[in-house]
């Protein structure tokens, strides 16, 4: 797991671990946690500390394919936020 910055939307992510031959990246706000996971429309759990509405992680499903795709990735947390191949770089270099 690789310590990064990474801002979506309201939300800042420090830690990340990119999966690259399922092209999965998981993104988490402080180490690593129990959460409620909630899928967005999109395809992507956002992940809840249980009982709150405090985001304390994002699974992010085929990043690397939708970035080539569309040149940025949009996730519902809970409104729709965009972000773009150079902010997600760091994590997607995590491997």
């Amino acid at each position: 797991m690789e310590r990064v910055n990474i801002t979506i939307g309201p939300v800042s992510f420090d830690h990340a671990d990119y999966d690259a031959q399922s092209d999965v990246l998981y993104l988490h706000v402080g180490e690593p946690q129990e959460g409620v996971g909630e899928e967005t429309i999109e395809g992507h759990v956002v992940r809840y500390a249980p009982g709150t509405s405090r985001i304390v992680g994002l699974t992010v499903m085929g990043p690397r394919h939708i970035l080539e795709r569309d040149g940025h990735l949009a996730v519902t947390i809970p409104e729709t936020v965009q972000t773009s191949a150079a902010a997600l770089a760091p994590a997607l270099a995590a491997v």
